[in-house]
């Protein structure tokens, strides 16, 4: 993988990328959208990668606050952390990595997140940029730019892992390399980045000066 290339970090987003929790937040937006009257099939592909308050206010619902729903969405997802799954090889993946080297950059806000790594069971990061972290969501590039900065390294050193198009734009923003998660992809992802369907068979080194290089397992002869 990137031959030749050595990277100062790496920044994950969570759902869809490190931890499946499809399932969960469709059920819950499934139900916000019909009590708003919305074509659910039409609207669900539309709120991944983006933060709830983003997705709420791009609609110009009549009479809704997006940041009161946004609130009460929160609540929602919460209150419902069944089926949450750790992407194939990540919990394994992120606990080979040194802590100082990797973020989380999500879209969903703190608490929700904390509660979506635990259920997962993947490794708790020592840097996680939420929602209220930034002013502007993805596709803007502030959140991976600041996860960088959290970390000491410049974001166009920075290898980020994605599943989102907002997010893939937000990363591209920001300068970074980018690879596609595909493991919850129903269809194929339209990308010129390099993607994989999870992370068992990569294979972690780190140089004299911390950077990071993945490489392909070689299978035991």
């Amino acid at each position: 993988m990137f031959a030749g290339r050595k990277f100062a970090a790496l920044l994950f987003d969570m759902d869809g990328t490190v931890v499946n929790s499809i399932a969960a937040a469709e059920k819950v937006w499934a139900d916000w959208a019909r009590r708003q009257d919305l074509d659910v099939a039409a609207f669900l592909p539309t709120i991944h990668g983006v933060r709830a308050i983003e997705t709420i206010a791009r609609l110009a619902l009549p009479g809704v606050d997006p940041m009161r729903e946004a609130d009460a969405l929160l609540q929602a997802e919460v209150a419902d952390i069944d089926g949450i799954l750790p992407i194939a090889g990540a919990a394994a993946f992120l606990a080979s990595l040194p802590p100082e080297r990797w973020a989380i950059v999500t879209s969903a806000p703190r608490e929700l997140a904390l509660l979506r790594i635990a259920a997962a069971g993947i490794p708790l990061p020592a840097t996680l940029v939420a929602a209220e972290d930034v002013s502007r969501g993805k596709p803007a590039p502030d959140c991976f730019r600041l996860a960088a900065e959290r970390l000491g390294v410049d974001a166009r050193d920075c290898l980020v892992f994605e599943d989102a198009p907002a997010g893939i734009a937000a990363a591209e923003a920001a300068g970074a390399t980018v690879v596609v998660i595909s493991a919850t992809h129903q269809h194929p992802l339209q990308t010129p980045h390099a993607a994989i369907t999870g992370y068992d068979g990569i294979a972690v080194t780190i140089d004299d000066r911390g950077w990071i290089v993945l490489a392909a397992e070689r299978a035991a002869a």
